[in-house]
């Protein structure tokens, strides 16, 4: 088992910034981010893997960052807008992050209880 714990959410203007930040009781393989906006299905943001690489989903590319400190997964968000409000997810997995083309949340075994963004206009 492993518990992750999401920290950072919070209330931003647009085109403001906030830094998430993941953290684990283990070291899993392979971490990601994922959020669920209001009404919405929850989609993938990006992951980071313990050898430092990292993944993007491509409405994100240019202004998420994500990076992976051992069992500390962050996401630095800037540029944000409306549509990024939700709630964000941690998740892990014991294994390498599948590739963006299989990337999927019942890949991830294990979850966060999430923490919200919300961007005003």
């Amino acid at each position: 088992q492993v518990q992750l714990v999401e920290s950072g959410g919070g209330s931003v203007q647009t085109g403001g910034s906030l830094r998430l930040s993941c953290e684990t009781t283990r070291d899993p393989y392979c971490m990601a981010w994922f959020r669920q906006g209001p009404g919405t299905e929850r989609e993938w943001v990006g992951t980071g893997e313990e050898d430092g690489k990292t993944q993007y989903a491509e409405f994100v590319k240019g202004r998420f960052t994500v990076s992976r400190d051992n069992r500390k997964l962050h996401l630095q968000m800037s540029s944000l807008k409306p549509e990024d409000t939700g709630m964000y997810f941690c998740a892990a997995r014991f294994a390498p992050c599948p590739n963006i083309r299989s990337m999927a949340s019942s890949a991830f075994a294990f979850w966060g209880q999430g923490t919200q963004v919300t961007v005003s206009s």
